[in-house]
């Protein structure tokens, strides 16, 4: 999806996103009917409709997770893809320091070097660019408070998804409606577009019911080690299939940050499979 985006100019991101929100929507409300998810998601309403605090949280997730999915769409077509994939490489290393300082989970061995490995591969950016880009930060800084708003709303995945999905659909029907005509005419002027939308529609949906079914269905730990293997096929999308350049003294913060990775997932594979040793087959 992240390449495919690109395929759907002279679309911007604003118009791409809705798309997605648009289309996604009755996906959802699909898979809610299959798994009998209705009941859940009824009983979260009347939370919302009886608890002002509960509202604007859920509201708040909403809005957290509409920047990132809007940012995602917009970056491939702004040679942003790059910064991306950075933040998203760093985000599970994030999340390690928000569950030591928030939480007081305790640090292993491993993850206390990988963290300084992250820090080191940060440094030299900082000192290389005297900076990190917005799009880089945006990741970084704007997934961790999301994912601790989902814990402290305490809703399943799929309630928590279709809320934070219908929630944004007001944002999406008033991105499409300032565009006007201006929609029409690009797809008057590219009539490949009534094809490619609406394939754009299936793969973001068929994406997140794969996401969904294998979050249900591996093992926890297997799951968490997998989530390592996108901020690595960002990258290589934006480096190779976009063309986006990478400068030599970068690869000085890349590598770093991947030995970080590296080093979380191959503690998280030997605790998966130690457990599974422990206690059989897990799926």
């Amino acid at each position: 999806m992240f390449y495919y985006v690109t395929l759907l100019q002279p679309f911007d991101g604003g118009v791409i996103f809705s798309w997605r929100i648009l289309l996604g929507l009755p996906v959802i409300a699909v898979v809610a009917h299959r798994s009998k998810g209705w009941g859940a998601i009824r009983d979260t309403g009347r939370e919302l409709s009886h608890q002002p605090r509960f509202l604007l949280l859920t509201l708040l997730s909403a809005a957290l997770l509409g920047i990132q999915l809007w940012l995602f769409v917009w970056a491939p077509l702004h040679g942003r893809a790059l910064e991306v994939s950075m933040g998203y490489f760093l985000l599970p290393l994030a999340m390690v320091v928000v569950g030591r300082v928030l939480y007081q989970e305790q640090l292993s061995r491993w993850q206390r070097y990988a963290v300084w490995l992250a820090a080191l591969g940060v440094m030299h950016e900082l000192w290389r660019v005297g900076g990190v880009s917005w799009v880089t930060a945006l990741v970084v800084l704007g997934y961790p408070p999301y994912f601790v708003l989902r814990r402290a709303l305490r809703v399943s995945s799929l309630t928590a998804i279709w809320y934070d999905m219908a929630l944004l659909l007001p944002a999406a029907v008033l991105l499409m409606q300032l565009q006007g005509l201006d929609i029409v005419q690009a797809f008057v002027a590219r009539p490949a577009l009534l094809l490619l939308v609406p394939l754009f529609g299936v793969i973001s949906s068929v994406a997140l019911l794969f996401y969904l079914a294998a979050s249900r269905m591996l093992p926890l730990g297997l799951f968490g080690i997998l989530s390592y293997v996108e901020p690595m096929l960002l990258f290589w999308v934006g480096f190779l299939v976009l063309g986006e350049s990478v400068p030599l003294a970068q690869w000085l913060t890349y590598l770093p940050i991947w030995l970080a990775l590296l080093l979380v997932a191959l503690e998280g594979l030997q605790k998966w499979r130690a457990r599974a040793r422990h206690h059989g087959p897990a799926i």
